[in-house]
């Protein structure tokens, strides 16, 4: 068979994503602080775009108005590629001079009436990092400045936890000084505050605490030094053994131990703590649910008013200028239309967000409903990768706290009289069943799922074993307390 050359004619349909919709849907999944940069960027690079202020007296329409309207550009996946692209709003035969007759161009920005923001203290809270406070500490220590030089070292290889991450010999050669050197200057910063901080290893940790808090239980030191595999397990006979003491003695070393910090550095701030402010502002009014947009500190955007006056007069601009601002026209047009239509879909998802969690803003964790995208995506007649885009990111202020808007999808169980209730649910009365029951017969993870099923919740022990370690709850061995009982004899036992 020969092989040859032919031209077929074949019709088919695809769907394509015109630049325009990628823009639309990589907005939508913006953070807020991301959506900022994004408006400022295009700031930057589109000079049709400016930003203004509300003019006196001026009340735009609010976000929850025009979502109510209607669907229209609502971005949607198995929409048709007609449907979803742009021509309707920018044509190449738009009429950009009666569009420009409007000198209040679609703004981004919407202006609300009255209300009582959230407290700035719940949203943003600045605390003193470990580093930064050691820090301080060691410009006021009695040191030279090359012990200060060293001191910064040290403080620079501490963990969040407070622990020395670098050993003394790497440091010594670090800074071209002897190894006594920098031990000498660790063992300045170890008395810093927190007491504890610049510790190699727990048990040298513990050990500076048990020196600075002067312990006169003569076992606790030996107790840390010796048999901390011991104490981990809480194997107290064989400490007891090996020390030749009375597990009456052993516990009240232990008693001592616990009052000891193994992380110091857990009380203070750390790098990748984030500041949340919240996209959507939830408030109860009456009985009923409000909803609105955080909208503060979006800048509202505007056609600049100089090209407008340069295509009112097109007779002085050449036909390349003039096809450069209308192309630029129809980039600022489409990220405006992109912007609002991303504030109406964060708004119709939160609303229905609200709709489906209300018993959880009314009532607390306890009452959290399992809920899928899918659901709200039938909810808003959207698709789910576009409620996917939409909580992704974003946050939520409610009578109930901030919360992002993924920790309101979750899984669910089923009751034995049919209903479902929530993992998030479930997993606060596990942490509710422990922190209630006796530490000298904890609930093993058997015992919590059948207190569970006691409450119509079906639950398998190894779920409740994976929810308790999501949880940093211990195994029920390691929760016990252990008690100490007098035999007749002069020895005490351990039950």
């Amino acid at each position: 068979m020969a092989l040859e050359i032919k031209q077929n004619l074949r019709l088919t349909q695809q769907l394509i994503m015109t630049p325009q919709l990628q823009q639309a849907i990589k907005l939508l999944q913006l953070s807020r602080l991301e959506l900022m940069d994004a408006i400022n960027q295009e700031l930057e690079t589109n000079p049709v775009l400016e930003e203004t202020q509300a003019e006196e007296g001026q009340e735009p329409e609010p976000w929850e108005a025009t979502a109510e309207t209607g669907t229209e550009g609502v971005i949607n996946e198995e929409l048709s590629p007609a449907e979803v692209t742009v021509e309707n709003l920018v044509r190449d035969d738009f009429e950009w001079d009666a569009y420009l007759e409007d000198k209040n161009s679609p703004p981004v920005r919407q202006e609300y009436e009255e209300r009582e923001t959230p407290a700035f203290e719940n949203v943003y809270k600045q605390e003193v990092s470990l580093k930064s406070h050691l820090l301080s500490q060691l410009q006021l220590a009695d040191l030279n400045d090359r012990e200060k030089y060293l001191g910064i070292l040290i403080i620079g290889n501490l963990n969040e936890d407070g622990y020395l991450k670098a050993t003394v010999a790497d440091l010594a050669r670090e800074a071209g000084v002897e190894v006594q050197q920098v031990e000498a200057v660790l063992k300045e910063v170890q008395e810093f505050d927190p007491v504890g901080v610049g510790a190699r290893d727990l048990r040298e940790c513990l050990l500076i605490q048990v020196r600075h808090r002067n312990f006169q239980n003569p076992i606790v030191a030996p107790i840390i030094d010796h048999h901390l595999r011991y104490l981990e397990n809480k194997n107290y006979p064989a400490i007891a053994r090996d020390l030749k003491v009375s597990l009456e003695e052993v516990s009240e070393a232990v008693e001592l131990i616990t009052q000891l910090e193994p992380k110091p550095g857990r009380g203070f701030d750390h790098a990748d703590s984030c500041h949340i402010n919240p996209d959507i502002l939830v408030y109860k009014i009456g009985d009923d649910y409000v909803v609105t947009l955080n909208d503060d500190g979006l800048p509202r955007l505007r056609v600049s008013s100089f090209y407008q006056e340069v295509l009112a007069d097109q007779s002085k601009i050449s036909e390349a200028a003039k096809a450069y601002i209308q192309n630029r026209l129809k980039s600022a047009v489409w990220f405006i239309k992109s912007i609002q239509q991303r504030q109406r879909t964060i708004y119709r998802v939160s609303k229905s967000i609200v709709n489906f969690q209300r018993e959880f803003l009314d009532r607390g964790i306890a009452y959290l409903k399992p809920l899928t995208l899918r659901q709200v995506a039938d909810d808003v007649q959207l698709h789910e990768s576009t409620i996917s885009r939409v909580t992704t990111n974003k946050y939520m202020h409610t009578p109930q706290g901030v919360f992002e808007l993924k920790f309101f999808f979750n899984s669910g169980f089923t009751r034995s009289h049919g209903d479902q209730v929530a993992s998030e649910s479930v997993k606060e009365k596990i942490r509710q069943i422990v922190q209630s029951e006796n530490g000298e017969h904890p609930y093993s993870d058997q015992d919590i799922a059948d207190m569970l099923k006691e409450s119509n919740i079906l639950i398998a022990r190894r779920t409740v074993a994976k929810y308790r370690e999501m949880l940093g709850l211990l195994s029920s061995s390691k929760r016990k307390k252990p008690v100490w009982r007098k035999n007749s004899g002069t020895s005490d036992t351990l039950s």
